[in-house]
């Protein structure tokens, strides 16, 4: 593999100095002149990945990337159907002078190196050894696009293996230790019991008396890996139920049916918020029964799914181009969908996280941004972007019908970002 992508890249070059006509290819990311935007990622990584210099043209033809030319790369747009035009580098000066312009809200930002992708998911449900009977947005778009990553777990993490990589996504995960709250209707599955089985045995190997122990640790070790520089993109319960771990720690919140005891008597005052990312003063939901974690999410949501949508906002692309990049798309209205933690109460978003998405309607944030230490992360509520409502033991999505989708660029907007080469927020 690593002689494959050495002579990809020495192809590249000579190809850069055997062109006579200085040119570029620009990827057009609107949409009117693009029909695989997901796919359209993938070529950006793959050129960065052999070191070819790339550009994003922030708020430009829908956030839409340049690049210097070479045949491999037009022959890589053709293979995977991505749409392309070559410019003169004239052309490519005239687009930079005109998103130069103080008066336009556009930006350029070089992109720098492909960053190194982990996916925090469970080893005994990955690489053809599915257990979990339900998919991931991340992991379905990441092969859509053809963009690598590599698994990790509890051990990997608290072996501190995530110093490795650039970018860390949270699988569809409970860091609370009560396996999704799936008891009330999955109790009797198989699945659920072997999952539950398979967790407890993983917690007792590597030295913790609970499941919602070695939860806890991993969240923290993860939180740590944020504060060094890492960035950390999660979605679905991976997000409401990381911040309660954190700041549930010390209490025991599980119901014995998940943990064999009794949970602490009272914990009414007992959460710490500050060892939060993004969410305050909320309340657990206790009954095993529930299928919700606490008050956090949505749930009592009232809306019509045909008019389930939420709205990006708009960022200064000069002055805030890390807000930029995370919601470039070729829409500002993004169609709702469903998830086991679907969207946030605006009451318990800590005023200090960045709201990137939301319904104004309802007053609920669905896509929320946040610098910790050196690092950032970034929570999208939902499950799957092209599947209103994904229960238990759906297929998964087929990407190849939605290859335009509004929703899995903002994913793809999270992989790629952490490439940039950044400047201070103002915001």
């Amino acid at each position: 593999m690593k002689m494959q992508k050495l002579l990809t890249s020495l192809i590249l070059v000579l190809c850069f100095s055997f062109s006579a006509q200085a040119s570029y290819i620009l990827i057009p990311m609107d949409a009117e002149n693009q029909t695989d935007h997901l796919k359209a990622y993938g070529i950006a990584y793959w050129v960065l990945e052999n070191e070819v210099e790339t550009y994003w043209l922030l708020n430009y033809m829908g956030g839409s990337f340049a690049m210097k030319y070479a045949e491999p790369i037009e022959d890589e747009c053709k293979i995977r159907g991505v749409k392309y035009q070559v410019i003169a580098d004239a052309q490519f000066l005239k687009i930079r002078e005109e998103i130069s312009n103080p008066e336009v809200n556009k930006e350029v930002v070089k992109l720098e190196k492909a960053p190194k992708i982990a996916v925090y998911t469970p080893d005994f449900n990955s690489k053809g050894k599915k257990l979990q009977p339900w998919d991931d947005a991340v992991t379905l778009v990441l092969t859509y696009a053809e963009i690598p990553y590599d698994v990790v777990y509890d051990r990997e993490v608290l072996e501190d293996k995530l110093a490795l990589y650039d970018w860390l996504h949270l699988h569809h995960e409970d860091f609370t230790g009560q396996y999704g709250k799936f008891y009330g209707g999955h109790n009797a599955s198989k699945w659920y019991k072997i999952n539950q089985q398979k967790m407890e045995e993983l917690a007792k190997g590597l030295g913790f008396e609970k499941v919602s122990m070695l939860k806890l640790a991993v969240a923290k070790k993860i939180k740590e890996y944020v504060s060094g520089g890492g960035f950390m993109f999660a979605m679905c319960s991976a997000t409401d139920t990381y911040d309660i771990a954190l700041a549930a720690e010390g209490h025991d919140i599980c119901h014995e049916v998940f943990d064999h005891d009794g949970m602490d008597k009272n914990l009414d005052g007992k959460l710490d918020f500050s060892k939060t990312f993004a969410f305050k003063e909320f309340d657990l939901v206790k009954n095993p029964m529930e299928y919700e974690f606490s008050s956090i999410d949505n749930r009592k949501r009232k809306v019509n799914p045909e008019q389930d949508y939420f709205t990006l906002f708009d960022f200064s692309a000069k002055w805030d181009p890390i807000p930029t990049m995370l919601t470039q798309n070729h829409t500002r209205t993004v169609k709702g969908f469903m998830g086991q933690t679907t969207a946030y109460h605006k009451s318990h978003v800590k005023p200090e996280v960045l709201i990137l998405g939301q319904n104004k309607a309802i007053d609920e944030t669905r896509y929320i941004h946040g610098e910790f230490g050196f690092g950032q992360w970034t929570f999208f509520g939902g499950h799957d972007p092209e599947d209103y409502r994904h229960f238990v033991g759906d297929p998964e999505t087929d990407l190849s019908l939605h290859p335009t989708s509004p929703g899995y660029r903002l994913i793809l907007n999270n992989v790629l970002f952490p490439a940039a080469k950044k400047k201070k927020r103002k915001t």
